[in-house]
Formats: structure tokens, sequence, C-alpha cells
């Protein structure tokens, strides 16, 4: 794998974990490569549409087991 497609991978995780220095961190290092803005904004909404659907599904799973309790 490419520098450029790890460090958008590592923009992804840095979303998807909440980790605001690591995104800082890679969102650094993508501009250093020279990865274009609209690459970056890309790995970001797809993070977030991915994290977010894991959000709601993981709410959703508590609920339940809460309920059978």
């Amino acid at each position: 794998m490419d520098s450029k497609t790890k460090e958008l991978v590592a923009i992804g995780a840095s979303v998807a974990g909440h980790c605001q220095p690591c995104l800082d961190h890679h969102l650094g290092k993508a501009k250093e490569l020279g990865i274009a803005d609209n690459d970056i904004r890309e790995a970001i909404e797809l993070s977030k549409t991915i994290s977010g659907a894991g959000d709601k599904r993981m709410a959703e799973f508590t609920e339940k087991l809460l309920a059978n309790k």
C-alpha cells in the first residue's frame, strides 16, 4: 500500500475512533504528501457514514439488552 493510501486510511480510522490528536497528525501528514483536499474529505465522509451506522446499531443493541434484563 502506498503512503498516500495509508494516510487516507489513517484519517478514516482517526475519525471513526474519535481521536482528535490522531486526525490532526494525519491531516498534517496528508498535506505533506500532497493528498488532494477532496480525497481527504471523501475519506472523512466515508468514515463518518460507517461510524454513524455502527453507533446506531450499538445503541439499538444496548437498548435491547437492557429491555431483557
